[in-house]
């Protein structure tokens, strides 16, 4: 009895220990140190994206805080810079939340790593409008992100969206 205590104990031990090591927080995404490879960074950023975009197509406000940091800077070719995760998220909230949806045009991801930081990922993306126009496209336009890897968590600190117009 008291052995099959022991080994519990120490299988779940482990699987803790290695999940610690594999994976940053809750994110599910693998811990820049642990990277070792641009098609795990890009695996990993591509997962980020997701994550963030997902929150942002259901309006999930409180986990697309926590995925930015405190002093965002947010650079908006049509509206100019908003700083800081509380303007961040209270734009979302008002003028993003049951308008409109976004979905990173495919083939158009590309990721870099920045040394000692985390990673940067370009790309383009596709705005739609439910209901409100023919197949639903809003616009497209082009991004740059800055992904830093701190204290256990990826956050996006830095995002650029530019070059706004009709989808292509």
């Amino acid at each position: 009895m008291w052995m099959r205590s022991l080994v519990r104990a120490i299988l779940v031990g482990a699987f803790v220990w290695m999940g610690g090591v594999t994976f940053a927080s809750a994110q599910g995404v693998a811990s820049l140190d642990s990277i070792k490879s641009q098609e795990e960074l890009t695996r990993a950023v591509q997962s980020l994206d997701t994550q963030l975009f997902d929150a942002y197509n259901n309006c999930d406000i409180d986990k697309l805080g926590a995925m930015v940091t405190d002093d965002l800077e947010f650079y908006h070719d049509k509206t100019g810079l908003a700083v800081g995760k509380k303007k961040f998220t209270d734009s979302i909230r008002n003028n993003i939340c049951g308008k409109l949806r976004r979905e990173l045009v495919a083939g158009s991801l590309e990721v870099y790593p920045l040394h000692g930081y985390g990673a940067m990922e370009m790309g383009t993306h596709r705005f739609y409008h439910p209901g409100m126009q023919e197949h639903e496209v809003v616009g497209e336009a082009k991004f740059v992100m800055l992904w830093q890897y701190k204290d256990g968590a990826w956050k996006l600190t830095r995002v650029i969206s530019y070059d706004h117009g009709a989808a292509k």
